[in-house]
């Protein structure tokens, strides 16, 4: 075949191409990807540029050791942070094709005013949208408890904030008590942003369980670009809409994130979130002193008023009551006056009564007396003619069989019979008796 090359000279004839048209260095804008540093100080990424999330191009980068230290210097000094992956910068690079790795960029310099600057344009978008979709005091519309006594609070267990936040809240001056639970997360880095979100879900999740009332973001400082995770639409939005109230302490003084911006209250640094806390009971406590003591002054005031009436009350019974009481003795005096004359008007006319009544007694007694005596010499009469001896005495006799009167015995041929008389008992034998 004709014009055949080998895979050597299709190279070279690339570099050839390379180092003729293209500038010595160029400026370019990309994405740091799968940044990694070798045990010699080189740095070894990727430039990537994206749409979306999705990669529309890329392409192998290298930071020498000598440039590497220089640039990263000036970059850690004028941002805050090191370079790391995910990072947007502005470099200076070298195109190099090389015949076994293939092309690849070498840095010469990384403009650190770039990255602070894309940095500053991606928030303020952020701040717009939020603004646009009413995010940016949503949460600020739950209103506080008097005092709030049950947190959770979203931190790394190892973070010098956090610490300080439960040193704060556990040895306070005044022996306030207020429950706690940590929900472990990333506070930075590429997957802080989602770590945060999980943690958020999980206090979601269990916040009626544990009766939740407030949730706590804690991070205690750090490079500017580090907090860059506080900045991400989703984790704001998903503050803004959470169901509690949410206090971040993220602890930078230069700017404040966005998470800050979102949040119900925003406090500088840890301890300041907890002083925070402390200050509700203080406040609640003197609230309530001074409720008392408005209590106590108006209880004491009523009292005064009320013995006041009391006593008015007091003298205006005392004087009704002698009043009436004068107004009743007369009454009671009158009354007696009047019962006295008509008891003795009563007892006149019953001690008339009484005396008509004893002669009409006296002639009744006689009337009766005389009338049972004359019963008594009918009925003395009468005994005397039913007396077994008169009867006897006028000629009859009375006859017994074994001791019962002969008509009420049952009489047979041989009894003997027994005749009473007046003068004898006459003693005989039966010898017939005829039926009649």
């Amino acid at each position: 075949m004709k014009n055949t090359r080998s895979i050597s000279e299709l190279n070279r004839l690339i570099q050839q191409a390379l180092e003729t048209e293209l500038d010595p260095v160029i400026w370019v804008i990309g994405e740091i990807a799968d940044f990694r540093k070798a045990p010699q100080g080189h740095a070894y990424f990727e430039l990537v540029e994206k749409e979306g999330n999705t990669v529309q191009a890329k392409i192998k980068a290298n930071l020498w050791s000598f440039a590497y230290r220089s640039i990263a210097s000036k970059f850690e000094s004028t941002t805050g942070t090191s370079i790391k992956n995910g990072m947007k910068i502005l470099a200076q690079v070298t195109v190099n094709f090389h015949a076994v790795y293939g092309l690849s960029v070498n840095i010469k310099d990384i403009d650190p005013s770039f990255s602070l600057g894309e940095r500053a344009r991606v928030r303020q978008e952020t701040i717009d949208r939020l603004s646009r979709e009413g995010l940016l005091r949503l949460n600020a519309r739950h209103l506080l408890p008097a005092v709030i006594q049950k947190i959770a609070v979203i931190s790394s267990p190892t973070a010098a904030g956090y610490g300080d936040f439960i040193n704060q809240l556990e040895n306070n001056a005044f022996g306030y008590q207020v429950y706690h639970k940590l929900f472990p997360t990333m506070m930075q880095g590429n997957d802080a942003a989602t770590s945060l979100l999980k943690s958020l879900s999980q206090v979601e999740a269990t916040k009626d369980q544990l009766g939740i009332e407030a949730v706590v973001i804690i991070r205690g400082g750090g490079a500017q670009l580090d907090l860059d995770c506080f900045d991400d639409y989703q984790l704001s939005a998903h503050i803004a809409n959470f169901p509690l109230p949410i206090f971040t302490g993220i602890g930078h003084e230069r700017d404040e994130s966005i998470a800050d911006l979102v949040a119900h209250t925003k406090l500088k640094t840890p301890t300041a979130v907890a002083e925070f806390l402390l200050s509700g009971f203080r406040e609640f406590e003197e609230n309530l002193g001074l409720v008392l003591l408005r209590l106590d002054r108006a209880t004491r005031q009523k009292i005064n008023e009320e013995q006041a009436k009391v006593q008015h009350l007091a003298h205006q019974v005392s004087a009704f009551a002698e009043s009436k009481l004068k107004l009743e003795a007369e009454k009671l005096h009158s009354s007696v006056n009047r019962i006295r004359m008509s008891a003795k008007n009563i007892l006149t006319v019953q001690e008339n009564s009484l005396v008509t009544f004893e002669k009409d007694l006296k002639r009744g007694l006689d009337a009766y007396f005389q009338q049972q005596k004359q019963k008594l010499e009918s009925k003395e009469t009468l005994l005397r003619q039913l007396d077994p001896k008169a009867i006897l005495a006028r000629g009859y006799t009375r006859t017994e069989v074994k001791g019962k009167p002969i008509h009420l015995a049952e009489v047979k041929t041989g009894d003997q019979l027994l005749t009473h008389t007046t003068t004898a008992k006459i003693s005989s034998t039966i010898t017939q008796i005829e039926e009649k």
